[in-house]
């Protein structure tokens, strides 16, 4: 009994330590573009920016409630699909953001405009927005409502962000 006690405490000890540690760059390698790339990937065209400081943080889940915006260490250690890509705000123009996923499949997609360089996201600061474009509440979207599915080569998918708008969170109205 104490040795099968002994084998359970030191398997739980190595797989532990196989566990990936915390850290913002998690998925940021397997989500990179390559120039021009013609791989399975997102090419995201980014609607409504209230402004262009911060950053933009966009990321690639499994499309079922249970994973998608689950802990990015997590989705990795259980071997489940985990993509990031984080780019300062560009200046001026359009913006497009690309981002590879593992191969033709479906996937749940957010973004964030973290406007105050936290690296989270603060919902009277920042923005977000959802493949799909959902109508945000005061939940996260159903995974089925933001999934995308991608082809073989780059998709192309737009989404608009959504900012503080009294006690909700919308799109902003643009005068005009």
């Amino acid at each position: 009994m104490v040795i099968r006690a002994t084998s359970l405490l030191v398997t739980a000890l190595l797989l532990g330590a196989a566990a990936l540690p915390s850290s913002p760059d998690l998925g940021k390698k397997e989500g990179q573009c390559r120039r021009d790339e013609q791989g399975p990937s997102l090419l995201v065209d980014v609607e409504g920016l209230k402004d262009r400081q911060g950053s933009l943080k966009l990321e690639v889940y499994p499309a079922n409630d249970e994973d998608f915006l689950a802990d990015d260490n997590v989705l990795l250690n259980a071997g489940k699909v985990f993509r990031r890509v984080e780019v300062p705000v560009p200046q001026t123009g359009s913006v497009r953001l690309c981002i590879r996923v593992p191969g033709p499949g479906t996937y749940a997609v957010s973004l964030l405009h973290d406007r105050d360089g936290n690296r989270k996201f603060g919902w009277t600061v920042d923005g977000i927005g959802f493949s799909g474009n959902p109508k945000l509440g005061w939940s996260k979207p159903k995974a089925a409502r933001v999934a995308v599915t991608t082809g073989a080569g780059p998709t192309l998918l737009s989404i608009l962000m959504n900012y503080r708008s009294g006690l909700g969170v919308a799109p902003l109205k643009r005068k005009g």
